[in-house]
Formats: C-alpha cells, sequence, structure tokens
C-alpha cells in the first residue's frame, strides 16, 4: 500500500468515506512529512497542525455516526499566503502584511473546501505581493523545487507548488494573474486549473491586479482538480467581479474522454522563443491526441506587452501608500516595478485596455473553429534557484519577467486553462503545457488533462527528497 502522503486527495477522500482510513492518519502523515523536508524545501510560512487535527477528529466522528462527509472528506490541502485564514495574518508574501491584524475568518474558497471535508493544514509561501515568477522570496527565502532543490519552484505560487509536488499536502490552492497557478505546475510537475475570469469568488484574499487575478488548484492528479474546482463553486455576494453562473459540475465529464472534440496546437507565438525542450512537450501531447493542426492566436506578441502594462498600472496604484511610507520594506525588485508602473502615461493604459477587448474578440473567433489549443506553460524547465538571467531564441533576457511569456497572452482575456506536466527520460524536472478552453468550458480543459494522464504522457508523482 502507499504511504499516506503519496496518494491524492481523491483516494485519501474514498478510503476515508469507506471506513479503510482515518481522516486523522491522512493529517498526521502530511504533518510529518512537512516536518522531515520543509526545512530543505521551504513551502511553508504557517502550520495549523491542532486546527487540522481537530477538523479531522469531527470528520472521523460524523463518519462513525454514519453522516455525510463530502467529496474531499479527509483530504489536507493548504492555501497561498495570500488567502485569508482565520487567526493568522495574511502575509501576501510581504514584511508589510505581517504586522497586520490577524483574519476573523477564512477565505470563501477556503470555507468551501472545507464544507467539501477537505482539511487546511496550513499557509504557504509566495512571491511578494504576487509580483513574481521565480517562487523567491527576500523576506520567508526562496521555495525550492522538490524534484531538484537546486532549481526554481516557479511563482508567484511557489510554496503551493513545492509543497504538493513533495507530498506535503495533495492539493493547494494558488492564484494566477499572469501565469501563477500554470509556472509552478510546470516547474514542479503538477496539474493545475485556472479557471476563467469571474468564475470563483476572490472573496478574502489579498490582491495583485484586480482585473487579471484568477484563484484555482494545484494537485497531483487531474481527479482532485475538477472535485476542488466543483466544491469551490459558488456565488459569493462579497466578491462583485464574480459572474454569478449557476453550478456547473466538471468532475463527472472526466471520464468522457476526448471523443468530438476539435483539438488544434498553438503556432505563431507559441511555436518560437522558448528552448527545444517546449516544444518537444508539445509535440509529445500533441502525438499522444492525436493532434495534427495547427493555429495561430493573432497578436498574442501585443498581449503579453498590454498585460504587461495593465499589471504595472494596476499593481501600482494598489501599493501607492505603502510606496510612500514603507519603500523601504518591499523586496527592492518587486518596489522597482511598481514604481515603474507609478510612472506609466495613462494613455499607455487605455490603449492598453482597448487592445484587450479587440484581443478577446479575435481569440474567440480562434474557438469558432477549434475546441481546445495545446500551447507551452513555460519557456524552459525551472531555471537554477536565484539565477538571473537566461538565453531565449539567442538573446539573453532577464529570468524573472520572461518566465510568463506563454501564459500572460492567454490569463489577459481571462481564458481557462489546465496545465498538464511532461516528463523525458533523463531528465529530473518536467515541463508543462497549457490546455486553453473557450470560456466557461473548464470541463474541456480537464477533459484533455485527464485523457493525457490516463496515457501516462503526463503525470505528478511526490519527489523523492
Amino acid at each position: 500500500m502507499k504511504e499516506i502522503f503519496r496518494l491524492t486527495a481523491a483516494e485519501i477522500a474514498e478510503g476515508v468515506g469507506a471506513g479503510r482510513m482515518k481522516a486523522v492518519d491522512a493529517v498526521e502523515s502530511c504533518l510529518a512529512r512537512i516536518a522531515a523536508t520543509d526545512r530543505r524545501v521551504n513551502a511553508f510560512t504557517s502550520v495549523l497542525a491542532d486546527r487540522a487535527r481537530a477538523r479531522a477528529a469531527g470528520i472521523d466522528a460524523r463518519i462513525a455516526r454514519g453522516e455525510s462527509v463530502g467529496p474531499l472528506a479527509g483530504a489536507p490541502f493548504c492555501v497561498k499566503n495570500l488567502f485569508d485564514v482565520e487567526g493568522i495574518a495574511t502575509l501576501a508574501g510581504s514584511k508589510i502584511n505581517s504586522t497586520h491584524a490577524r483574519a476573523s475568518r477564512d477565505a470563501f474558497l477556503v470555507r468551501r473546501m472545507e464544507e467539501a471535508g477537505a482539511i487546511l493544514i496550513g499557509a504557504v509561501n509566495m512571491g511578494e505581493y504576487a509580483y513574481d515568477f521565480t517562487g523567491e522570496n527576500v523576506h520567508w527565502g526562496a521555495s525550492r523545487n522538490p524534484h531538484d532543490l537546486a532549481h526554481m519552484s516557479g511563482g508567484s505560487s511557489g510554496g503551493s507548488g513545492a509543497a504538493v509536488a513533495a507530498g506535503m499536502t495533495p492539493l493547494t490552492l494558488g492564484s494566477d494573474t499572469n501565469g501563477s497557478i500554470r509556472v509552478p505546475s510546470s516547474f514542479c510537475g503538477l496539474f493545475g486549473l485556472k479557471p476563467t475570469y469571474g468564475r470563483l469568488s476572490r472573496a478574502g484574499t489579498f490582491p495583485f491586479v484586480s482585473s487579471l487575478d484568477h484563484l484555482g488548484p494545484i494537485a497531483r492528479s487531474v481527479e482532485d482538480l475538477a472535485l476542488a474546482y466543483d466544491a469551490m463553486q459558488g456565488v459569493d455576494a462579497d466578491d462583485t467581479a464574480q459572474a454569478g453562473r449557476s453550478f456547473e459540475p466538471v468532475a463527472s465529464a472526466l471520464s468522457s474522454g476526448i471523443g468530438g472534440l476539435r483539438i488544434a496546437r498553438a503556432g505563431g507565438y507559441f511555436a518560437r522563443g522558448g528552448e527545444a525542450a517546449a516544444y518537444q512537450a508539445v509535440d509529445r501531447v500533441c502525438g499522444a491526441l492525436g493532434v495534427t493542426r495547427e493555429i495561430g492566436i493573432p497578436e498574442a506578441h501585443r498581449a503579453r506587452a498590454a498585460a504587461f502594462l495593465i499589471t504595472m498600472a494596476e499593481g501600482a496604484a494598489l501599493h501607492l501608500d505603502r510606496l510612500r511610507t514603507c519603500a523601504q520594506d518591499f523586496d527592492p525588485a518587486v518596489r522597482d516595478r511598481l514604481v515603474a508602473g507609478a510612472m506609466l502615461p495613462a494613455a499607455w493604459v487605455v490603449r492598453a485596455q482597448k487592445f484587450r477587448r479587440r484581443y478577446r474578440d479575435m481569440v474567440l473567433a480562434v474557438f469558432d473553429e477549434v475546441d481546445a489549443i495545446i500551447a507551452p506553460a513555460t519557456p524552459c524547465r525551472a531555471p537554477r534557484g536565484g539565477q538571473q538571467t537566461f538565453v531565449l531564441d539567442g538573446v539573453e533576457m532577464p529570468v524573472r519577467p520572461n518566465i510568463g511569456i506563454y501564459t500572460q497572452p492567454i490569463s489577459f482575456i481571462g481564458l481557462p486553462v489546465a496545465a498538464a506536466p511532461v516528463w523525458t527520460t533523463g531528465e529530473r524536472l518536467p515541463i508543462g503545457v497549457q490546455i486553453i478552453a473557450p470560456p466557461w468550458r473548464e470541463d474541456v480543459a480537464l477533459r484533455i488533462a485527464g485523457e493525457l494522464e490516463r496515457s501516462g504522457i503526463c503525470k505528478a508523482p511526490v519527489a523523492d527528497i
């Protein structure tokens, strides 16, 4: 039998629900794994052992009484530390926020997960104020890649990716503004889901760029993504940007396969500018799916540039007061980017927003022809920790802002995306692909990811550390 920490959330929940496993044992296994590995990985900023044990004991007691406990019963999870968690400060990766009052209640999505039976283990490390692609934090230290500790976990949800890849929890919640679910999924060898913009409530989380922020799960199986996504759906009056759509479950659709789906690979912008490994991963995925068609996503390069401008401007606006009063307490790299954003001409930002609407219309027209598009998630495997530059397409450029070259043009218009990891024999590190679907079709992205998982092309093993 597998050690409990190697099980998926679905496997734990099935075992707990059937009485073959205790929720308290699942929690203790994860806590022991954290104790054994986190000194090297540096994923967690808060471990909520007492809360988790009490929650697990309650679930076991309910099962003993014959009560319903939910589809994620007993499954431990963690959250990026920008989620409100009752009793601790919402850090958002910042030294400044460490002096804030403790949260008085859990974020909406945390509550939804626990209503489904999941058990919160703790909060994990992230790039300061989510303005990061590396997983390196100057205040709390770098979250390291469990598959090779000398390499980055990917940001800004670096602690989320590191925790799940190391087997500390089977499931985590992260955020994705420009790629921060998809990048750690690619670097750490995990499945991730960035839902459609406006699908899941963001209430009770510290924002980065409100018009671009998404929340979603990272896990070691597609089924876990689907169960978590289904659990977190629900209209929340506290998030005025939420679309208010009715419940649309996806877990039951995973067994449908990909029959009838029109799938293409992204060409043009998405077929250049990266290392060979990124395109080889797309080749393997497309070969397994029988994909032969290539399709262009028009003006993706402009979309990335516009996403940069909007990110800089909105991020700076959010932090202006902090920049005026405690600039010295920021990560210098984050501070410099925020200051630059504050100086952007308003006309540039207006033009970026106008292009955003036009670009969305152009991309939606592409989905008249196909149901999903396969593209690289990152231009390379995880760089080494502390690495400042890399060479892409023969040009040396800074690592931090350029890891998201393939993710930014997609989140820019809020499309749902599943990330899936591809491994190459002889390589210690994976690299991911994006499965991009039209708005509100998370089911399509997850069906394709599920097919890749069943075929063995994509998998998410626990790192041996």
